[in-house]
């Protein structure tokens, strides 16, 4: 749970949504800049808007992204720490390849550092962990996968709410380092799921394996629910491998 703010952070949040900024310039700062193109290069990659082995020249994301040189370059190299994005060299960057191997070597360490996440926050989570597991499952259950029902159209909120649950499940590992290396992995799942095409799982009731796993959770069992969360995983791994383009 975040701290609670104090009186001067109240007294600085009231101002600045009254339009008070103490004189000061509102001109976004180069770090905002930075982080706003870290941010949407990240998810045009991971959506694939930015192909798998695409160069990413300087002077075209400037001008895509209407940012300077250099906050697309402090991007690029995050992204670069990410996993996200490749150096070449010294001829720039290239959007990271994508391929089978690597696919099974994500499948296979998410499912380690999830595992241990999902049982450290079984042992450790308290009534308000319970709470928001329940409610995560709620409001992934209320909305459908597909924006339409003839023909398989990617729900964007779907897509927000199913990694709410999953991050809200091991949310109580107590260990920040787990949880932003489980957040990337997820990340770099969805890249090879847009890898794979547009596709859904007709042969899978996928809302009843997030009841399943989410019943186990609330009940403590830590082996039922790291059995259903890996079969979870390794289900949409081999559905995905079989429609891989790479």
């Amino acid at each position: 749970m975040g701290m609670k703010a104090n009186g001067t952070d109240r007294i600085a949040s009231t101002k600045a949504e009254d339009g008070d900024t103490g004189g000061k310039s509102e001109r976004p700062s180069t770090e905002s800049i930075t982080q706003q193109a870290y941010t949407r290069l990240r998810q045009d990659i991971i959506s694939g808007r930015l192909q798998p082995g695409q160069k990413l020249k300087i002077e075209v994301l400037r001008r895509d992204y209407d940012v300077g040189s250099s906050p697309i370059r402090e991007a690029l190299s995050l992204l670069t720490s990410d996993h996200f994005v490749e150096r070449i060299d010294q001829r720039g960057f290239k959007v990271a390849a994508v391929s089978a191997a690597e696919f099974d070597e994500l499948l296979r360490t998410r499912c380690w550092l999830e595992e241990k996440a999902l049982r450290e926050s079984i042992a450790h989570g308290d009534s308000s962990w319970e709470e928001q597991v329940v409610l995560a499952a709620y409001r992934l259950s209320r909305i459908p996968r597909s924006e339409t029902d003839d023909h398989f159209v990617s729900n964007i909120e779907w897509e927000k709410r199913h990694k709410h649950f999953h991050m809200t499940l091991i949310s109580a590992c107590r260990s920040s380092y787990l949880m932003k290396f489980c957040d990337q992995l997820y990340d770099q799942n969805i890249r090879y799921r847009q890898v794979a095409g547009k596709v859904a799982y007709p042969s899978r009731d996928i809302a009843a394996e997030h009841g399943a796993i989410c019943d186990a959770a609330l009940a403590r069992d830590a082996d039922l629910a790291a059995e259903l969360l890996i079969a979870h995983y390794v289900k949409t791994g081999n559905f995905l491998k079989e429609h891989f383009s790479i």
